[in-house]
């Protein structure tokens, strides 16, 4: 992206409503990106991480170069931050360094909902080969 386009990307408005987005569908756990790379300058990408209940997530990883955070919508999502899996309400608020493993589940009864933002952006670049995972390991 050329510095131009970088700016532009940085001032247009994006506003969706709640189902509104780039939707990835991985059984019973869907990912609903509202922002990305391409619309935010690389600067961040802004998800919505929905998971039924029972559902386990994406794995334990880490981003070399990357922080994330999270935020629980709803329900009472566990999340992995290094070792350790942690219970989390709604409202609860989580920051995961560059280079900490994590992942996420949801233990619970109910719904479970994060919002996700990923800093610099791109991890949507990902996500064609999270999806061919789940197809192939569900």
């Amino acid at each position: 992206m050329d510095d131009g386009s970088e700016k532009a990307a940085r001032k247009a408005v994006i506003a969706l409503g709640r189902d509104e987005g780039r939707r990835y569908e991985m059984g019973k756990l869907t990912a609903l990106f509202k922002a990305d790379e391409a619309e935010t300058g690389a600067g961040y990408s802004v998800s919505e991480w929905r998971m039924a209940p029972g559902q386990e997530g994406v794995g334990a990883h880490h981003h070399d170069a990357n922080d994330e955070i999270f935020y629980v919508l709803e329900g009472a999502p566990e999340v992995l931050i290094g070792e350790e899996w942690r219970g989390f309400g709604e409202g609860s608020f989580i920051r995961i360094p560059a280079g900490v493993t994590h992942d996420f589940r949801n233990p619970g009864s109910g719904p479970a909902r994060l919002l996700n933002l990923f800093i610099p952006g791109g991890f949507e670049r990902n996500m064609p080969e999270i999806v061919a995972w789940f197809d192939e390991n569900s």
